[in-house]
């Protein structure tokens, strides 16, 4: 999965492709470099980003996913919001997937809006507000915690009519960097082997702060952690530099 940050303000490439044009360069070569999906993102969520209205996500989000889907029809998109109305303005574009941060408690309509699409769902773990997702929680143990979440939320979305999910743990989002590495130790324990698991650490902090590193340095020490996490039955990588985890993914 190749991230698209339609943002002026993403940590690491905040304003590189938020306009149409330069957005669908950026799609065509993360999709030459090996993506399957292409993760479009309209609002920063690093921590003390500004937070946008629906309206602006669909203003900045414009008409790149039919742009992508015309010229490469056979790249799956999915939609990183939290947002009702950008997802039902995403499935009339053409979205294949919704990428939700907040579990669906940042917009009480949410879940909903994505039963009636029958659009397949990725449930991420975080806090239960935007104001409080990456404010620090020590855990007593961070997988179990993982598991009884995803377990809780799984049974309401079922009972919504959302059968296809895929799980998050949200690597991130006031986890602490010990608990973040115990999740690549022990990823083979999260969920419950009968949901797809995504894995979204590329360019995080709890790598390249303790290595006194920069974002853009952290590739080769990305790319072993990438290869624990999928030998620990990891099915999807989130990332933003394609072609490293797609050569990963061949000598697997």
């Amino acid at each position: 999965m190749g991230i698209l940050n339609l943002t002026p303000d993403s940590f690491s490439d905040g304003g590189k492709f938020n306009n149409e044009k330069s957005a669908l360069l950026q799609a065509e070569k993360l999709i030459k470099d090996g993506a399957d999906f292409i993760d479009i993102g309209a609002q920063s969520t690093r921590p003390n980003a500004e937070f946008l209205s629906a309206e602006e996500e669909i203003r900045r989000i414009g008409t790149i996913i039919p742009l992508i889907k015309k010229e490469f029809p056979e790249t799956l998109i999915s939609l990183d919001t939290f947002y009702a109305e950008v997802v039902k303005f995403g499935y009339n574009e053409g979205l294949d997937v919704v990428n939700d941060i907040s579990g669906g408690d940042f917009d009480e309509n949410l879940l909903k809006t994505v039963a009636e699409t029958k659009l397949p769902y990725i449930l991420m773990h975080s806090n239960s507000s935007y104001q409080n997702m990456h404010e620090k929680i020590q855990y007593d143990d961070i997988i179990v915690h993982l598991n009884y979440y995803f377990s809780k939320k799984i049974n309401e979305l079922k009972r919504l009519g959302i059968k296809d999910i895929i799980l998050d743990p949200g690597f991130g989002f006031g986890k602490t960097v010990e608990d973040q590495y115990k999740m690549i130790d022990e990823t083979e324990f999260i969920g419950f082997e009968r949901f797809p698991l995504l894995i979204g650490i590329s360019r995080k902090s709890f790598i390249y702060k303790p290595l006194n590193k920069k974002p853009l340095e952290i590739i080769e020490e990305t790319q072993k952690l990438h290869r624990k996490v999928l030998e620990k039955g990891a099915k999807i990588l989130r990332v933003h530099d394609v072609a490293e985890a797609k050569n990963l993914v061949g000598e697997l």
